[in-house]
């Protein structure tokens, strides 16, 4: 059985507690009546009991029905009335109730006072007890209060919806720019390629006199060709960059972010006192430029996770480069006590102290932390890798494991692999070439 809209009480548990008001108003109405039933107080009382059932859509009509039984000396159907307005805040509608139910007593005083009756007996009571102005006042406070209470619920869902939206906003935000940066990354690596192609045609071009001319008018096709190629590049991504022109008007020269080595992040990690134990297999070389720019993201994302959430727990860094598939993996250990560890000066190539005892497993981090470069943060860079290893038709696994936190990824290396690296040495200079 569903409840009516904006119901507060689920319809099944309200009607038992109607039938009980119907009851108890009909023996309120059977006293204030002398003690019969031939009084028409116990049966209005008990009509106004029912009605409240409707008094979510049909209030005012409810509320009339409790004020004649007011007037017939039956006031329970008002007092749920009271609290009704007053829970909803529909203070102008409780304070109309009260003002009708304090009048309808002046004809039964004023006929009391006439026949020289006791105002402490028969339906006149009803006003001037001390018993209804008590309960009116506690069903006021309870309706305040349920009033105050639904209002902070309502604002604590409106607070965690918005959190929600924000939180998918933030992650669509960290989807976008990973995507921007693989497309800035690649922009470089072939504006590079398409540079390097149109120097060797414009090498041609000088020995022409010894050339065929069909080969010679091929290597003016291959030369025009290449340019518009890379003027089509910088429109559709040069937007994406983020370096500001420089003061000459030219933009200047971008180091490739996909070629820095491994080693070096590695090196650098040891140096701000991490304990790592690294192995890399395989041949970095022959990968693609897209394979190693995604190792490079998930190690420095992983060791900066460990780095802020595990500081003194050791970490070990498995890379293999395919084929089949490019396979990385991140697992730092439990945390192990600051007190008992200092962590070891760089060491690269040297050996790797081993940690004393250690304390309890810890929890995985709550919220893994992006690079210090990245442009978002709160947790959202395992966001960002996961996009790019999509992108690469990969798998991302991220979880707690033995007390630590593991990240392992896995990238198929494709048959044809013609954005193989091999002939960008790390920190190279891409210049910006034009063609006129």
């Amino acid at each position: 059985m569903k409840s009516e809209p904006g119901r507060g009480i689920p319809l099944w548990v309200e009607a038992p507690s109607v039938v009980v008001l119907a009851l108890l108003s009909i023996l309120e109405g059977f006293r204030s009546a002398g003690g019969t039933l031939a009084d028409p107080a116990p049966w209005v009382g008990a009509i106004a009991s029912f009605a409240a059932l409707g008094r979510y859509r049909i209030a005012r009509t409810t509320a009339v029905l409790a004020l004649a039984s007011v007037a017939c000396g039956c006031v329970l159907p008002l007092l749920v009335m009271l609290y009704h307005f007053t829970s909803r805040g529909r203070l102008r509608e409780m304070w109309v109730c009260l003002a009708i139910a304090v009048v309808a007593g002046v004809p039964w005083l004023a006929i009391a006072l006439a026949r020289g009756q006791s105002l402490l007996e028969g339906r006149v009571t009803t006003w001037t007890g001390l018993g209804n102005p008590v309960l009116a006042g506690l069903a006021l406070a309870l309706g305040m209060w349920a009033g105050s209470r639904r209002r902070l619920m309502e604002a604590l869902r409106g607070q965690v919806e918005q959190l929600r939206v924000e939180r998918e906003l933030r992650a669509e935000q960290a989807r976008s720019a990973e995507r921007a940066r693989i497309a800035r990354e690649m922009h470089d690596v072939l504006a590079h390629r398409l540079s390097l192609l149109m120097l060797h045609t414009g090498v041609l071009q000088m020995h022409a006199q010894s050339l065929p001319p069909a080969v010679v008018a091929r290597i003016d096709l291959l030369r025009g060709t290449a340019g518009q190629a890379l003027d089509d590049l910088r429109e559709v991504l040069g937007a994406l960059r983020s370096e500001a022109p420089t003061g000459t008007g030219r933009t200047k020269a971008v180091t490739a972010p996909a070629l820095q080595d491994l080693a070096e992040l590695l090196a650098e990690a040891r140096a701000a006192g991490q304990l790592i134990d690294s192995e890399v297999s395989g041949d970095a070389a022959s990968a693609s430029t897209s394979h190693r720019l995604a190792v490079h993201r998930l190690v420095r994302e992983a060791l900066t996770n460990a780095r802020k959430h595990a500081c003194t727990a050791p970490v070990g860094v498995r890379v293999h480069y395919g084929p089949p598939a490019t396979t990385v993996e991140v697992v730092n250990g439990p945390v192990v006590d600051a007190k008992e560890f200092t962590a070891p000066e760089a060491a690269a190539d040297g050996p790797v102290a081993e940690p004393p005892a250690v304390r309890e497993p810890s929890t995985a981090p709550a919220e893994p932390a992006l690079p210090a470069d990245s442009a978002l943060s709160g947790g959202y860079g395992l966001i960002g890798l996961a996009e790019r290893v999509s992108a690469l038709g990969g798998h991302l696994y991220t979880g707690a494991t033995g007390g630590g936190w593991r990240l392992s990824a896995r990238l198929p290396v494709s048959s044809a692999n013609p954005c193989s690296g091999s002939d960008l040495a790390p920190g190279t200079v891409l210049p910006q070439v034009s063609v006129s």
